[in-house]
């Protein structure tokens, strides 16, 4: 059985490599192959090519390296075209992906997408060229699948990996640890620390107990944020962001993907976050939801305070914080922890069940 199969980013490697896996377990007889990372490759998938040719960021970049994309495109939809797989998956990566997903479909075969873009929230006029790009959508939330369903496109909940490697903490004794996490990139660390930071004093003069930690992705900014904190009482760390937030009786948190990593070890947080005028002003009107963060979308109400724009200011981080950390946080940690419970559902094993029963369909 030819299986093909696209990852286009290190995210998706990782999401595509127990997938194969699954698949593989299922199935011995697939023959797996496509763009591919490490990851992919490991767990038995033949890489025709590395996801790194695609695995660009930044405007400028993309159109210098358009013209090689498209080519890249183009050969991957030709060998796919004369190889006739029983199904294409493209995984995340949407952009790249959902134009391989048109033509092959065009063409006659099986398409299915693993990682819904964030369509139920912005830019939803993208549902046309969904339906006309992928036959089965495989969503990791499940207000997804209603949004899908809504516009007559076939879409199956398989709950979110992570789930899988992150448990609720328990036994957790209730302190004064807070752990900053400004984000990943650049422009978001650069307008959100300062805040926090400004915060960080308020709260240490109304409170002497509480302690501080920071968390970044990476190296990049390392430097920079060092110089910010200096002379401050805060402890960094690089690369063990769980680690951190299984400690803290407190996370302030630039909204994103970390926030539902945040949610399903089952720790309260503040969100964040602070974007240019222009980009605010667009995004408010591209917004579709009531919520930002998704612990909030998820349970349909503001559990968790989102803090945005001229809100996402030192003296009201420093005011929630304190208020969540001086309250009883029991019924907040089981509604934050009920979040780990709707995703735990093996999705790697049920995305591959449903691969294989839609080939067999």
């Amino acid at each position: 059985m030819k299986i093909a199969i696209s990852a286009a980013e290190a995210s998706g490697d990782l999401v595509a490599s127990a997938l194969v896996k699954s698949l593989l377990e299922l199935n011995p007889r697939c023959n797996i192959e496509g763009m591919a990372g490490d990851k992919m490759t490991a767990a038995g998938c033949k890489q025709l090519w590395h996801l790194n040719q695609v695995n660009v960021m930044g405007f400028s970049e993309v159109i210098k390296k358009l013209p090689s994309l498209l080519r890249l495109r183009k050969s991957m939809v030709s060998h796919f075209s004369k190889k006739s797989p029983a199904v294409f998956i493209g995984v995340d990566a949407p952009d790249f992906n959902f134009k391989i997903e048109r033509q092959l479909k065009a063409r006659g075969t099986k398409t299915v997408h693993f990682v819904s873009p964030s369509v139920w929230a912005w830019r939803s006029g993208r549902i046309n060229k969904i339906k006309e790009s992928t036959d089965l959508m495989l969503c990791m939330f499940p207000f997804e699948v209603d949004f899908y369903k809504k516009h007559g496109q076939e879409a199956l909940f398989v709950g979110h990996p992570l789930a899988e490697t992150l448990q609720p903490r328990t036994d957790h004794q209730q302190g004064k640890k807070v752990l900053l996490m400004p984000g990943s990139r650049e422009a978001e660390i650069k307008s959100l620390l300062p805040e926090m930071l400004g915060a960080l004093m308020l709260m240490k003069e109304q409170d002497e107990e509480v302690s501080f930690s920071l968390a970044l992705a990476n190296k990049n900014l390392q430097s920079w944020v060092e110089s910010q904190i200096s002379g401050l009482d805060i402890e960094i760390s690089i690369g063990d962001a769980h680690q951190k937030i299984s400690e803290a009786d407190l996370v302030i948190v630039a909204s994103g993907t970390a926030t539902l990593e945040i949610a399903m070890l089952g720790v309260p947080m503040v969100v964040v976050y602070k974007l240019s005028a222009i980009s605010y002003q667009i995004a408010k009107r591209l917004l579709k939801t009531d919520f930002v963060s998704l612990p909030n979308v998820m349970l349909g109400k503001e559990l968790v305070p989102e803090l945005l724009q001229d809100q996402a200011n030192a003296d009201n981080i420093a005011s929630s914080a304190l208020r969540i950390l001086s309250a009883d946080n029991t019924q907040l940690v089981a509604e934050l922890s009920s979040i780990h419970t709707q995703l735990n559902q093996g999705s790697a094993e049920k995305s591959a069940k449903a691969i294989l029963a839609f080939i067999n369909d």
